[in-house]
């Protein structure tokens, strides 16, 4: 698998041939100045929840790429509102099976408004099991019991978790995120993108091999094998 990182939360996997983009929020982000949106390669877009920092280029993206996007069915129907055709309502519960992986919606203790001021459903998380390999993605969450779960449907390779603070989850509470959900790699988001996320990387990346762990904090436009 190859994890592209483009800043904040938004970043895409590579699963076989199939590119998978999460978040996607070129606009306004700090860390994506150079990034041409244009040239963004997406099958299936997968959004966690409403906020401008998480859907700001996803109409734009799908509708350039044909991808189809997977979200809560309050987000589906404002993406639909806006020409975006191909979409995938989705909420808790059991795994759905597209054909490359399987995706479970789990939770996220976050809120979710979309940009037109309206309601974005359940803030969300997901659990992909495919023959790669599996992963999750905690979306904007806080620290919660229920990820205690995910070792019950899967074996996981590496987690994406929020470790920035004030909005999610900081790094001392993503270390127990980890022992939650049985997996000792994890790539960290959701930090230093605005003031009030900003951390320091060298002692949260110490706090994580102080346990054993690794944390991976890849720069910005940087992919990595996984």
């Amino acid at each position: 698998m190859q994890f592209t990182y483009y800043g904040h939360a938004s970043f895409s996997v590579s699963l076989g041939a199939k590119h998978i983009l999460f978040d996607p929020f070129f606009t306004g982000n700090p860390s994506a100045k150079g990034v041409d949106i244009d040239t963004i390669k997406a099958d299936y877009i997968l959004i966690t929840h409403g906020h401008g920092d998480h859907v700001a280029d996803a109409v734009v993206i799908a509708k350039n790429t044909g991808a189809t996007v997977v979200a809560a069915p309050e987000i589906v129907g404002w993406l639909n509102k806006q020409g975006v055709e191909k979409t995938h309502p989705i909420n808790h519960g059991g795994p759905v099976d597209f054909g490359f992986a399987k995706i479970r919606a789990v939770n996220a203790t976050h809120s979710s408004g979309l940009p037109d001021g309206s309601y974005g459903g359940n803030p969300l998380g997901f659990v992909l099991t495919s023959a790669q390999g599996n992963f999750y993605y905690a979306g904007d969450t806080g620290l919660t019991m229920d990820m205690q779960l995910l070792p019950f449907w899967t074996r996981l390779n590496f987690a994406v978790l929020p470790i920035g603070g004030n909005y999610t989850m900081d790094a001392a509470d993503a270390i127990i995120a980890s022992e939650f959900i049985q997996c000792d790699k994890i790539i960290g988001v959701h930090y230093n993108t605005f003031d009030l996320i900003k951390i320091d990387t060298e002692m949260a990346t110490k706090l994580f091999t102080d346990k054993g762990k690794i944390l991976l904090l890849p720069q910005p436009g940087t992919s990595i094998e996984i």
